[in-house]
């Protein structure tokens, strides 16, 4: 029998991945959490096969209780909404064994739970079409470093100083990231950047 601790914050998912997954003869839900803390104690408490987590949580997210959970001897399967590239690599890294998205069919998370316990990883196509495809960082160290401070909430002026650079000089870099991004203004340089995992 396959134990499995479920980790999701909208108490109607959690119910309805819970009451999908019982009906599997070789599995059972052993605990239910609604944040990434209550997972990690979960975890530890009942030591089950899996745990399926969500992200975004309250307190803790999934990935933080995911890095935590790493060597406790339970597999992780992320299941999302999220396909951020950024989010992926920051699983990968925690060691999970599974990052699936929640517009999957149910019987796929079943297989999934099962190709994992035979020791397989599973990740979500388009994630890996994604994090292997178009996304390397099309910006120069230096455009980096003028994001990174626009990020920080650094105006042009601040910028120039911190690298003793004119201020036109770092509206031209600006105006050349936007370019490249292929974006609007500032705010979505950011997120792109975010979601794409381009900040350190």
């Amino acid at each position: 029998m396959i134990t499995i601790v479920i980790a999701e914050d909208q108490k109607l998912l959690l119910g309805a991945f819970g009451s999908l997954l019982s009906l599997e003869e070789d599995m059972e839900v052993v605990g239910k959490a609604s944040n990434g803390e209550e997972a990690v104690a979960l975890v530890k408490k009942l030591q089950p096969d899996v745990c399926i987590m969500d992200i975004e949580m309250p307190g803790k997210s999934g990935l933080e209780a995911a890095e935590e959970i790493k060597g406790l001897g339970c597999k992780v399967i992320i299941l999302t909404t999220f396909a951020r590239t950024g989010y992926f690599q920051r699983a990968l890294k925690a060691g999970v064994s599974g990052y699936l998205l929640k517009d999957s069919p149910s019987e796929e998370l079943a297989n999934s739970i099962r190709s994992v316990m035979a020791g397989r990883r599973i990740y979500a196509p388009e994630l890996i079409e994604d994090a292997y495809g178009t996304t390397e960082n099309p910006l120069t160290d230096r455009e980096k470093e003028v994001l990174e401070l626009v990020a920080d909430g650094k105006n042009t002026k601040e910028i120039a100083d911190e690298l003793r650079i004119k201020a036109g000089t770092v509206r031209n870099y600006i105006s050349t990231i936007l370019d490249k991004l292929e974006v609007k203004n500032r705010i979505e340089a950011i997120t792109q950047s975010k979601e794409k995992g381009w900040f350190k």
